[in-house]
């Protein structure tokens, strides 16, 4: 099966990390490499490390790019393995890293793989195959409690309780199995009213069980955190979120590592090391242009902040 997929903000994020040729980089989420290429057009001696949880990323990619690279490396593992899976590749130092956040359009658009309300699969939203945790598992399996906390937190759900109950009663006739079943019982907890603005109703919950599923926010906390070891002096991290969750996350984790410590009012001179090591490149978020917003759907929630590390 064949599946498209256009890159978003491909030119104005790979532009900001304003690529060193010779230096070392890290696309963290693969894909299908629409950055990776970008930046690989523009080293000589440089090298790049994409990292993907989804192997099945990796073996389309792996097909697409023969011969492969020699300067390419890529890598099978979650990104809040960046600073293991790079030390175990000789690498201690970065000068760029680049995220592109939430899932992939090939994922969205494989109907198997769970993560849409618009297609009938088994419950799974899995970006890593191998993983025991299933989107089955969630619905089925925690406690009414554990699923009104996702449902409010990560899928911001005013009608979370009621979706929950919902699903407690279905489930104790007989397990809830498929996306639609999934879908119908959401509808069934949302006033009729209510369902009809703001979009496909399902949305919130679907994104609320897949951040769940793969520990998302969790693991771009990791990452982040590492990243932030990782850059070496003039570096950058350009970081692309496609809903309010990751972006609220990037936006306050940029700013602990960009504003000055807190200070006495009387000091004469700001300490050396109260001085921030890193800078914004972007005070505001990049957005998509008028014409990628047309041509391009999947683009409308789309962010793009950058931070760097300042030189030495």
């Amino acid at each position: 099966m064949t599946f498209t997929h256009e890159t978003v903000l491909l030119k104005e994020a790979t532009d900001e990390l304003a690529v060193n040729p010779a230096g070392i980089y890290v696309d963290a989420t693969l894909g299908r490499a629409g950055h990776t290429k970008r930046i690989l057009s523009q080293l000589t001696s440089g090298q790049l490390y994409a990292f993907d949880q989804d192997q099945a990323a990796i073996d389309a990619v792996s097909a697409a790019l023969q011969p492969m690279p020699a300067n390419l490396h890529l890598i099978h593992r979650n990104f809040r393995d960046l600073t293991a899976a790079l030390q175990e590749a000789g690498v201690t130092q970065v000068d760029g890293i680049l995220y592109d956040l939430g899932v992939s359009s090939p994922q969205f658009d494989d109907s198997k793989r769970g993560f849409s309300y618009r297609f009938d699969a088994p419950l799974d939203m899995r970006m890593d195959q191998s993983q025991s945790l299933t989107a089955r598992t969630v619905v089925n399996e925690w406690a009414f409690q554990d699923l009104v906390r996702i449902f409010t937190r990560y899928g911001e759900e005013r009608f979370a309780k009621s979706i929950a109950r919902q699903i407690e009663r279905a489930r104790a006739e007989q397990p809830i199995e498929t996306t639609f079943e999934l879908v119908e019982l959401i509808k069934a907890g949302i006033p009729a009213k209510a369902r009809r603005t703001g979009g496909h109703p399902a949305k919130k919950v679907f994104q609320a069980i897949r951040i769940a599923v793969n520990d998302e926010l969790g693991a771009l906390e990791d990452s982040l955190t590492q990243a932030f070891t990782l850059l070496a002096p003039v570096g950058r991290i350009s970081v692309i979120t496609f809903q309010s969750l990751e972006d609220r996350l990037v936006k306050t984790m940029f700013n602990e590592k960009t504003k000055i410590k807190d200070l006495p009012r009387d000091l004469p001179v700001i300490p050396a090391d109260a001085v921030p090591d890193f800078s914004l490149v972007n005070r505001k978020p990049i957005l998509p242009s008028e014409e990628e917003l047309a041509a391009n759907h999947r683009a409308h929630s789309a962010k793009l902040r950058v931070i760097m590390r300042k030189a030495k």
